[in-house]
């Protein structure tokens, strides 16, 4: 799994019926101290998370399994909503 910051949405008036009521979100990668690490990308929201939250996702064929429909392609999916990153000093 990968943290990222919810950036934008995605409005399409036209994509894959099985996309069709899914939103999509564009996110930022970033590293456990908030830093961004990469380039954004297009994630699908199964969650239900907001514009500047940080979230985790998946990717690859990972990205399907949350999804209701297995025929779904998408490259990545946001699967949980971060509440708080605690660092231990080892």
């Amino acid at each position: 799994m990968n943290l990222a910051k919810i950036i934008g949405t995605v409005w399409a008036t036209q994509k894959d019926q099985h996309l069709e009521g899914i939103r999509m979100q564009v996110i930022q990668p970033i590293t456990w101290d908030g830093k961004n690490s990469g380039s954004p990308l297009v994630a699908v929201d199964t969650v239900g998370a907001g514009v500047g939250e940080i979230i985790y996702y998946v990717t690859a064929y990972e990205a399907v399994l949350p999804l209701k429909e297995k025929l779904t392609l998408t490259d990545a999916s946001i699967v949980g909503i971060v509440d708080h990153i605690e660092v231990y000093n080892t």
